[in-house]
C-alpha cells in the first residue's frame, strides 16, 4: 500500500449523490477526493453512477427515440402528416443514447477537473479511522484518509434466484443495449423501470408483458391518476398483469418460458424472447464497510443515518440510493449538496416532504405530496380541485389531450398538501406544486396567480381554483 493521502472530504461513489457532495465540498473550499469503479463501454472510467450511465439518463435517450417513431404511426396523421413505411436502426438508436452518456460522463470528469477534485478509480472501502482504502482498476491500493468520508455507494438491481441474468434474462442495463426490437418481451415488475422500458420496447414493436406481483397498479401514486394510466397503457398495447407470483423460468431453444400463478392463484405460463427482471434495486453496501468502522447496516443493507445523513461516527456520512428514503436521482442530489454544506458549517436540510416523483411513460405521471387515499388514512380533512387536459387548448393543439391535474389542499388552512399529474410534460408542471408547498403556499395563492395563455400550465391555475369551485373552464 502506498503512503497514505490525507484529504478534508473523501466520497465513495461518484454518482448523482456523490459528484453533487464531491462538487460542493471543493467549491467551499476543502480538499476533496471522489471515488468510483464504473467502467463505460469502453472500458474507461466513467463518472455519473447508474443513474447517468445506465439509468435515467439512456432511458430518457430512447424513450425520446421510440416516442417519435410512436407518434409517427399514431399522432403525425392528426397533424396531416403522412409517409410510407416508417422504419426504425435500433442499433443506430442505441448509440445515439450511448453518445449522450459518454457526453455527460465527460461533462462531470471536466467538471471535477475544474474544481480541482482527485478522482481515484476503483473499489473504496471504508476502514476504522475515517480511511478509505481503494483498490484500484490497475490492480494498486492507496489509502486515503478524509476527515469527513461521505458514502455514496449507490444501489444494484435485485436478481431473482430463479431468474439469473444473461443474454435472455436481463435488468434495466440489459433493456437498454438490445441490438433488434424483441419480437416478445417479459418483464417482471410494473414499477417505474419496467413501465418506461415496457413503454419503449412496445413503441418499437415488441409484444410486452408485464407481469406485476401486487394486487393494485402502482399504488404509490393517486388512484385516478394510477387508474388513467392503466387505461392509457392498455391502449397503447402493454398488457399488465397484476397479482402474478412468478415462480420459475427456463431458457429454451424458442425463448424464455416463466411460469406464474395469476390473481386467481391458476397456474400460468408466457414464452418471450427477453425477459427484463425490474423488481426493485438493493443498497450496493456489499464489502463497502471493513470490521471496527462503527457504521451500521439495518436489515436492508442500507447505511443508517439520521436526519442530516450522518452515520453517528464521527466525520463519517451516507447518502443517495445506499440510505433510507426514495432511491430517486434528484434525492441523492440535495442529500449531497446538504452534507456538503453541513459540513463546511453551513445550514444543510433535505425536505422529504417536497420530493417530486416522475415516470417518464406517455403519458407522464408525476406528483407530489399526500394523496386522496393517504389524507383519508391520516384523517387529515382536505378539498381537491381538478382540472383535464382535454380543456386546455394547448393541450388540444398538441394532439395530447389526455391527463388531468389534481390539487389538495387542507380544508380549513387551505394550505397545498399534493399535486398529482397524468399528461404531456407533467414531469415539469409538477414544480409549481414544489415550489408552492415549499413556501407552504395555499391552493388560493396558486389560483391567483397569472398564468400564460395558450400554456400546458393553465391546468395547474385551473385545478387549484377548482379547489374552491371556481373553475373558469369547467363545470363545478
Amino acid at each position: 500500500m502506498t503512503e497514505q493521502q490525507n484529504f478534508d472530504v473523501v466520497v465513495i461513489g461518484a454518482g448523482p449523490a456523490g459528484y453533487h457532495a464531491a462538487i460542493r465540498a471543493a467549491q467551499l473550499g476543502l480538499k476533496t477526493a471522489c471515488i468510483d469503479a464504473a467502467l463505460g463501454k469502453d472500458g474507461k472510467p466513467a463518472l455519473g453512477g447508474t443513474c447517468l450511465r445506465v439509468g435515467c439518463i439512456p432511458s430518457k435517450a430512447l424513450l425520446d427515440s421510440s416516442r417519435q417513431f410512436w407518434n409517427m404511426g399514431h399522432i403525425f396523421d392528426q397533424h396531416g402528416i403522412s409517409f410510407d413505411k416508417p422504419a426504425i436502426d435500433v442499433q443506430k438508436m442505441v448509440a445515439r443514447k450511448d453518445a449522450i452518456v459518454k457526453q455527460f460522463t465527460g461533462g462531470i470528469a471536466a467538471l471535477f477537473k475544474a474544481n480541482k477534485i482527485t478522482a481515484f478509480y476503483g473499489f473504496g472501502q471504508l476502514q476504522p479511522g475515517n480511511v478509505v482504502s481503494v483498490k484500484q482498476h490497475d490492480g494498486s491500493t492507496v489509502a486515503l484518509k478524509g476527515t469527513n468520508v461521505i458514502i455514496a455507494a449507490g444501489s444494484d438491481s435485485i436478481e431473482l434466484p430463479f431468474a439469473k441474468f444473461g443474454e435472455h434474462i436481463v435488468d434495466n442495463v440489459g433493456a437498454l443495449d438490445f441490438d433488434k426490437t424483441p419480437k416478445r418481451l417479459g418483464i417482471i415488475g410494473a414499477g417505474v423501470i419496467g413501465l418506461e422500458l415496457g413503454s419503449v420496447w412496445n413503441r418499437l414493436g415488441s409484444e410486452v408483458v408485464i407481469l406485476e406481483g401486487l394486487p393494485s397498479f402502482l399504488p404509490a401514486a393517486d388512484a385516478e391518476v394510477a387508474k388513467l394510466a392503466a387505461r392509457e397503457f392498455k391502449k397503447q398495447g402493454l398488457d399488465i398483469r397484476l397479482g402474478c407470483k412468478v415462480g420459475g423460468t427456463e431458457v429454451k431453444k424458442d425463448g424464455v418460458h416463466v411460469a406464474y400463478t395469476d390473481a386467481k392463484g391458476e397456474a400460468q405460463s408466457l414464452v418471450v424472447d427477453k425477459l427484463m427482471v425490474c423488481v426493485g434495486r438493493r443498497a450496493a453496501s456489499k464489502g463497502l464497510l471493513a470490521d471496527g468502522t462503527g457504521v451500521q447496516l439495518n436489515e436492508r443493507g442500507q447505511v443508517v443515518v439520521d436526519e442530516h445523513c450522518h452515520t453517528g461516527v464521527d466525520g463519517v456520512w451516507a447518502i443517495g440510493d445506499c440510505v433510507r428514503g426514495p432511491m430517486l436521482a434528484h434525492k441523492g442530489f440535495e442529500e449531497g449538496i446538504a452534507v456538503a454544506e453541513l459540513i463546511a458549517g453551513l445550514p444543510g436540510h433535505v425536505n422529504f416532504d417536497t420530493i417530486p416523483y416522475v415516470i417518464y411513460t406517455e403519458p407522464e405521471l408525476a406528483w407530489v405530496g399526500k394523496t386522496e387515499e393517504q389524507l383519508k388514512a391520516e384523517g387529515v380533512p382536505y378539498k381537491a380541485g381538478s382540472f383535464p387536459f382535454a380543456a386546455v387548448g394547448r393541450a388540444v393543439a398538441m394532439a395530447e389531450p389526455a391527463g388531468f391535474v389534481k390539487v389538495l389542499a387542507h380544508a380549513e388552512t387551505d394550505t397545498i398538501l399534493g399535486m398529482h399529474l397524468i399528461g404531456a410534460n407533467v414531469s415539469e408542471l409538477v414544480h409549481e406544486g414544489v415550489l408552492a408547498m415549499e413556501f407552504k403556499g395555499s391552493a388560493d395563492d396558486l389560483a391567483r396567480i397569472c398564468h400564460a395563455h395558450p400554456s400546458m400550465s393553465e391546468a395547474v391555475h385551473d385545478a387549484a381554483m377548482a379547489v374552491h369551485k371556481r373553475a373558469i373552464h369547467k363545470a363545478n
